[in-house]
């Protein structure tokens, strides 16, 4: 049985969350010679039906292994002082029929207006399900921009970890809204968690996905590690999920299918993501999703075995401490789609860590009654003991899950885009850097930018 070192922290009832923008942004400058950048759960007796109109709450983001990171709504990348115009980042469009749809409510996945969505809250007819061809994957990125304090002003912050916190900033030169993640150098060493923030940056470094947050630069001090990324208004899905209780089959399906993008694409490129949670999953302004806090990502073309995780979402594999592989990610898929439905995980027992992992390995998983039976098939599909069962791990890989009945509806392609109008819009107003949708916290005391020894910075050198 694991020890709980190096998971992550467990949920409780009090835990909180929260629930791109599509505009071309202004062309970003760089500097000249940039760098290459790279909780068990509440009690579920408390659920019931459910609800049909949700506004997002404010919530917390912790920027380490705690929680998820708050990110920000540009995609234009902040200036440096020394700077040179650069080719403008891949965008992606917004539908024009969103407008129909920007209130901050599922209801219009219930009763959805008569649009051509490509994405149905009804079930196809017989004939009628759209055929699903493999959406062209993007390419790798690589991250530029070198940057520094001066370059931002620090506006409050986000959320609050043990590393550290993340900060919404301004910058000074293209007025855009940020999301600053600082990490505690000795904190990091001491809870010798140095091998997964050198990955979370290299990772996020490595990736261009519109379901995944970007990291636009990363710098250091004597005392601190940055990494300037995206801010991403709407908050976190765990917020919404709490509110709701329990989402509607469309709606779980919606945020479960953009997920599934996210891994098809991550586990193209051999990352394994290790940490899907509902916290970790950010909502733009649009309701789109966007998966951040990759302090756990790692780069593992075959196996292996590092003990790492939230206890709800650990595979059995990894329970059990055997080497694994992208396996692992399919299974927490599994999970995060319970969760959406039932509004629990389904090893949840009491809040006690150790009980869990009992229950994971155990692997008896009681499905409620108002589970959509395609939606079943694909659960037991996904949580199951067998990686020789376990769709996504199979030959076809990710199409396998993209394939299943459950996902019929979805227009792979279009979703990708994000050319379909998402259930819920986060009440919140574009390009003005607002974060009501994120708790207040008192702000840090200690200054940025010291200067003087640094016994760190030798197993940071890529920040």
């Amino acid at each position: 049985m694991p020890s709980l070192g190096f998971l992550k922290k467990k949920r409780t009832k009090d835990s909180s969350g929260s629930a791109k923008d599509f505009e071309s942004p202004t062309s970003p400058t760089i500097t000249k010679e940039p760098s290459q950048l790279s909780q068990p759960r509440s009690n579920p007796d408390a659920l019931s039906n459910p609800a049909t109109s949700t506004t997002a709450s404010a919530s917390a983001v912790t920027s380490d292994t705690n929680n998820s990171t708050a990110a920000q709504q540009n995609t234009a990348e902040p200036m440096n002082t020394a700077a040179t115009p650069q080719q403008q980042p891949q965008t992606y469009s917004s539908p024009e029929a969103s407008q129909q749809q920007n209130q901050p409510s599922i209801q219009n996945v219930i009763n959805p207006p008569n649009n051509d969505s490509g994405y149905r809250a009804t079930p196809a007819r017989d004939g009628d399900a759209m055929q699903i061809s493999p959406p062209p994957q993007v390419q790798a990125r690589v991250t530029k921009g070198k940057y520094s304090l001066v370059d931002f002003q620090i506006q409050r912050t986000l959320g609050t970890g043990s590393f550290g916190r993340v900060h919404l900033v301004q910058s000074k030169h293209n007025q855009r809204f940020y999301a600053v993640k600082v990490l505690k150098k000795a904190q990091v060493v001491k809870m010798k968690q140095v091998e997964h923030t050198n990955d979370e940056r290299r990772m996020l470094g490595r990736v261009k996905h519109p379901f995944l947050i970007t990291l636009w630069g990363t710098f250091q001090d004597s005392k601190n590690l940055y990494m300037v990324m995206d801010f991403v208004e709407g908050g976190e899905l765990f917020s919404l999920l709490r509110k709701s209780q329990r989402f509607p089959n469309p709606v779980a399906k919606f945020y479960a299918a953009e997920v599934t993008l996210a891994l098809d694409y991550l586990h193209s490129m051999d990352i394994i993501y290790r940490d899907l949670k509902p916290e970790n999953l950010l909502l733009d302004r649009h309701g789109h999703l966007k998966i951040t806090d990759f302090g756990f990502a790692k780069e593992v073309p075959d196996i292996t075995w590092t003990l790492c995780g939230t206890p709800d979402y650990l595979a059995p594999e990894v329970v059990a401490s055997k080497g694994y592989n992208k396996s692992v990610d399919w299974w927490s898929l599994g999970i995060l789609i319970f969760e959406m439905l039932c509004g629990f995980t389904p090893f949840w027992d009491g809040g006690s860590p150790m009980k869990i992992y009992e229950n994971i390995l155990k692997g008896r998983v009681k499905y409620p009654p108002y589970i959509h039976h395609d939606a079943l098939d694909l659960l037991q599909k996904l949580i199951t003991h067998d990686l020789t069962q376990r769709l996504g791990n199979l030959h076809g890989g990710s199409k396998d899950v993209m394939n299943h009945p459950w996902f019929a509806e979805v227009t792979w392609e279009r979703l990708m885009k994000k050319d379909i109008d998402a259930p819920y819009v986060p009440p919140v107003r574009a390009g003005v850097g607002d974060a009501s949708q994120f708790d207040k916290y008192p702000e840090e005391t200690e200054a940025y930018g010291q200067t003087g020894d640094d016994p760190h910075e030798r197993l940071f050198g890529d920040f």
